[in-house]
């Protein structure tokens, strides 16, 4: 049961991948804008649901749910009061950049901090709670933005030709050597080796890199932070090189090295530059998921 209800959650965030879907809950919203407050209740309430499968749920913690689902509603509800307040349909970019940044912020850092909540629940339910609630949070994200926000350049769609394609299979060839060869001189990777697993372990291992790695943070870090970096300032190099900058950070605190690990920093600021710009350069986040999902499964089994 825990499977089906993380894959619940994978076939709503794929669901979104569809035109008609995301149009069709964009419409939705913009005739009656406080529909967006049911969300808070609806994911809290599915993460309640999740809870029970993993054993008697933690009141604190679904509060802390709740609150976390509620924070970036708020915001961009207030914004748009805002807006509607100035007489203006559409604030001008410079007006709207620092609710969606602060929004976007309330969506992150709790998932990248998440110790105090993360005490609130059993050992034996960790993986899967932590699992879930990234689910939620990655949902509930692109309803706000891609449906709620209507926020332009996230490409939040299906690859529009082979291009999209090309393009990511050029980016890993051209930078997995480098992040290799700079892996290995500052002792972040070993030496390269013959893969030990089967090949059905290495192709579903692909298949949950690519799902449940490479796609949230491309969505967080290309389709929200970049884009909104990009709309902002523009797409030039200091955008890209600081959005860049932002994804490496964001690994400070992650293992096995040390913490703060600058190693992780290095090879994923050096990564990140390529995502982004394979980002600029296609039609879909899915062209930089394929890209980031190449490096970690080849970093998984080569490394």
């Amino acid at each position: 049961m825990q499977t089906v209800a993380l894959a619940l959650l994978l076939l709503a965030i794929f669901a979104l991948f569809s035109g008609r879907v995301q149009h069709g809950l964009q419409r939705l919203f913009q005739q009656t804008p406080r529909l967006i407050w049911l969300l808070p209740p609806v994911l809290t309430g599915y993460f309640l649901l999740a809870s029970l499968l993993a054993g008697p749920p933690n009141g604190v913690l679904i509060v802390i749910v709740l609150v976390y689902t509620t924070a970036p509603v708020a915001c961009l509800s207030w914004r748009r009061s805002l807006a509607r307040q100035s007489a203006s349909t559409v604030a001008a970019p410079r007006e709207e950049w620092p609710w969606d940044a602060l929004s976007i912020l309330l969506l992150w850092l709790p998932l990248e901090f998440p110790a105090p909540a993360g005490r609130l629940i059993a050992k034996h339910a960790q993986g899967f709670l932590h699992s879930v609630a990234y689910g939620v949070a990655i949902l509930l994200a692109l309803l706000l933005f891609a449906c709620y926000r209507r926020t332009v350049g996230m490409k939040y769609n299906l690859p529009r030709g082979w291009r999209d394609v090309r393009v990511a299979l050029v980016g890993f060839a051209l930078t997995a050597p480098i992040l290799a060869v700079v892996g290995i001189a500052i002792g972040f990777i070993p030496l390269p080796h013959l893969p030990t697993a089967t090949a059905g372990r290495m192709a579903s291992a692909a298949a949950i890199i690519f799902a449940a790695t490479a796609l949230p943070e491309e969505i967080l870090f290309r389709s929200l932070i970049q884009n909104l970096l990009m709309q902002r300032f523009g797409s030039g190099t200091r955008t890209l090189l600081v959005a860049a900058l932002i994804f490496g950070a964001a690994h400070l605190d992650n293992g096995p090295q040390p913490l703060p690990n600058w190693r992780y920093m290095i090879l994923a600021t050096i990564a990140g530059l390529a995502y982004g710009k394979v980002f600029q350069k296609s039609s879909t986040v899915l062209s930089s998921t394929l890209f980031h999902a190449l490096v970690d499964w080849t970093k998984h089994h080569f490394f």
